[in-house]
């Protein structure tokens, strides 16, 4: 399997200095690997309900925490279009797993959709309102830097809707010290690019119609352009949600979910200390 396109990766080795992560070897090492949630073998959610936007009572996120005093780096988890579900709450207690105290978002004010005409309203309706957004990510990023067992370090990690929210709240949030997308939405503009101060992470889908490799190389180029550190891949034969959603298509999705979520795991190191 031919993981990452050869011109994205020329461009990201040459940027940031990365270089490329091997392939797992085989499909049990492979599953060992990524956590159960994106497998569908989570376990239920263990984590508590947590009301960390003052401006809105209906937003409930949820809450994550490692064993140990910490302090921890810390991580918000940013849903995708169908609103804070249970298969994110799972990758929230994976995280705390990790080390991190994770915290996924409700942009929505405690609704989810369960189709595409309730995710698409969703969507639009939040959109309409950045300033909203922000001041969500603004509250949970404070949430998580009040906490004792924080040490002060956060990164914002997101998926489709969510990996677009990540890149916008990099241009316009409060500062933070990491922002992760997975197949997002993305700009191209270098002019843009200025505002973010940290190194991003990117993984995308070869395969995605929605955000096909060209604009991903686009994006690439404009981080460049604006000296911005990056690790970015595409994952040449996978499809746009393969990595929060592995079961789908466990045979095409399984190792580059291994390999996206290695990364993954060392950015975090970089951006927010072991």
């Amino acid at each position: 399997m031919r993981f990452m396109s050869a011109i994205t990766c020329s461009i990201l080795f040459a940027i940031a200095g990365v270089l490329p992560t091997m392939a797992v070897a085989t499909e049990a090492d492979a599953q060992a690997e990524v956590p159960a949630a994106i497998l569908g073998l989570g376990a239920p959610p263990a984590g508590t309900p947590v009301k960390y936007f003052p401006a809105d009572a209906a937003t409930v996120g949820y809450l994550a925490t490692p064993d140990g005093p910490g302090p921890h780096g810390a991580v918000i988890l940013i849903h995708e279009w169908d609103g804070l579900v249970d298969r994110v709450r799972q990758v929230a207690d994976a995280f705390a797993e990790e080390g991190y105290v994770a915290l996924a978002v409700d942009l929505y004010s405690g609704r989810t959709g369960s189709n595409r005409e309730e995710n698409i309203a969703l969507v639009k309706q939040t959109r309409a309102d950045p300033e909203r957004m922000v001041e969500n990510l603004n509250a949970a990023v404070a949430y998580l830097r009040d906490r004792e067992d924080v040490s002060g370090k956060v990164a914002a990690i997101g998926w489709c809707f969510g990996g677009g929210v990540a890149l916008s709240y990099a241009l316009g949030g409060d500062n933070h010290e990491g922002t992760a997308i997975f197949y997002g939405s993305l700009l191209e503009d270098p002019e843009q690019m200025q505002h973010i101060h940290h190194e991003i992470y990117g993984t995308f889908a070869g395969q995605d119609q929605g955000i096909p490799p060209q604009q991903v190389e686009q994006f690439v180029a404009a981080l460049r352009a604006a000296g911005i550190a990056n690790d970015v891949h595409i994952y040449d034969d996978t499809q746009h949600g393969f990595w929060l959603y592995v079961d789908r298509d466990p045979e095409t999705n399984l190792e580059p979910a291994a390999d996206a979520w290695t990364r993954l795991k060392a950015y975090l190191r970089r951006v927010l200390g072991d």
